[in-house]
């Protein structure tokens, strides 16, 4: 069921928009505060947001920009005002569509539909294109070669990369040094041994919280590594 977040302060407004929401097997929450709705839309998931322009302690034009900062889902801004230049800021930063009050419930849904709708396509060949692994926050794009720790890249060589893909595909499994030189680099491993270990250990100063307590990749003394899921 998708989850609809309404920051509104005119509740008898956002009890409408709820109501008729609900009648269309949405599931709604109603925040009346600016600062409180902000912190819920970035904290909690949501498959759209029906934001008020005017709230009190922030605008809406400040909770679009903030929320977009952080997270890309769709955004229609609710408002008194007809001015064009209002509708074209709204827009310029982020906003999906714009509602002019008064409005008519039965729109209104039908516009939630569509970008919910539209959202979701985009959403689903995005995945279809790429191939990905998310874990606890860190984010492998074995498609496009990229690695993010909290939303922020990190720059990896081929040969990390590989190692990391590697084991991340190949989750609670324990790989000596040997087998992961062979199979990264193709070969035996004869006396290069302590690259593995070297590589492991950029890896890790790349994307754990604390190196010397490892969530992502742990040392089985004796035997190897694994990739703990």
């Amino acid at each position: 069921m998708s989850k609809i977040l309404i920051i509104e302060d005119e509740l008898s407004i956002a009890e409408l928009e709820r109501d008729y929401l609900e009648l269309n097997d949405f599931e709604v929450e109603i925040e009346t505060n600016g600062l409180k709705g902000l912190e819920k839309a970035l904290d909690e998931e949501y498959s759209l947001i029906l934001l008020d322009l005017m709230l009190p302690e922030v605008d809406g034009f400040e909770i679009c920009r903030q929320i977009r900062e952080k997270k890309d889902i769709p955004i229609i801004m609710v408002t008194a005002k007809k001015n064009d230049i209002d509708k074209i800021r709204g827009l310029g930063l982020g906003v999906d569509d714009y509602v002019t009050k008064p409005f008519s419930p039965s729109e209104l849904v039908a516009r939630v539909k569509a970008h919910i709708s539209r959202y979701e396509r985009l959403v689903g060949s995005t995945a279809l294109k790429n191939d990905v692994i998310e874990i606890r926050g860190l984010k492998i794009d074995k498609t496009d070669r990229r690695v993010y720790v909290d939303n922020e890249e990190k720059v990896f060589t081929n040969k990390e990369f590989d190692i990391l893909c590697f084991l991340a595909s190949n989750p609670n499994k324990v790989f000596s040094k040997d087998e992961l030189f062979s199979k990264i680099w193709n070969m035996d491993s004869i006396g290069d041994i302590a690259t593995v270990t070297v590589h492991i250990k950029k890896i890790r100063e790349k994307i754990e919280f604390d190196t010397s307590n490892p969530q992502y990749i742990e040392t089985v003394w004796g035997v190897g590594y694994r990739f703990r899921m």
